[in-house]
């Protein structure tokens, strides 16, 4: 993280070096999809002055690439997984600048193979999965299956928007992570995306494509709908400029 953006300590919206160790304030992320889940489109309605429809992907697009990261960076990098389930991360909308202020647990679960060094230190919260297949399917019950699934229905539920077009964006963020990353991060990007698409079943929603100086870039297959706001802004690699 601090590789990526300078900093691991101001980052908006997300909790100094990740981790919450006085959780007065804060609550799970559980409460995304039940008690919070007005006031987390509410604040994306009133931040882009948008509509409901609108403000529920944007919402989405936010909140899904900022809780994705650290298990993408911390799988690409280290081999290293903190499961998030939404029971293990803390949310608050009390900042000013971010719609809502994520941080884990300090401790979070974390998920790493036999030959890691903290695998044989009997931390309760490390847990050792015996392959790399394993590995990220551990990543995919804990932030897909477990967090992002039942918020997705409550979404899909509430508002007039498609799986698809929501599980576009959680596609783009985590390709997006991983090329931001790509000088710091081991192996190449294209086959660090397709294996985290692939474990997450959202391989066929973007597609990479040659940018400047032999650098990829990400061509989404579906929209977030930023185009509708008042003051429309088309993403770099939309599918609408396609």
């Amino acid at each position: 993280m601090r590789a990526m953006f300078g900093t691991s300590t101001e980052i908006p919206g997300l909790a100094p070096d990740l981790l919450v160790r006085d959780s007065s304030g804060w609550t799970p992320a559980t409460s995304l999809v039940t008690e919070n889940l007005d006031t987390f489109l509410d604040s994306a309605g009133r931040r882009w002055n948008a509509q409901p429809h609108a403000a529920a992907a944007l919402a989405w697009k936010a909140y899904t690439y900022w809780l994705a990261l650290p298990a993408v960076l911390g799988w690409a990098s280290a081999r290293r997984v903190p499961l998030l389930t939404a029971g293990d991360v803390l949310l608050h909308f009390n900042d000013p600048r971010p719609l809502v202020t994520l941080g884990l647990r300090a401790d979070i679960p974390v998920a790493v193979l036999p030959g890691d060094p903290i695998a044989i230190a009997g931390l309760p919260q490390v847990r050792v999965v015996p392959d790399e297949r394993a590995l990220l399917a551990e990543l995919r019950a804990s932030l897909l299956d477990s967090h992002l699934a039942p918020l997705l229905d409550a979404i899909h539920d509430r508002v007039r928007l498609g799986k698809r077009t929501l599980l576009g964006s959680l596609s783009s963020g985590v390709a997006q992570g991983i090329l931001r990353s790509a000088d710091v991060i081991p192996g190449p990007s294209r086959e660090n995306i397709a294996a985290l698409h692939h474990a997450l079943g959202v391989e066929d929603l973007i597609d990479l494509v040659p940018g400047p100086i032999g650098k990829l870039e990400v061509q989404r297959k579906t929209c977030c709908l930023a185009f509708t706001l008042p003051k429309p802004k088309v993403c770099k690699g939309c599918c609408i400029k396609s």
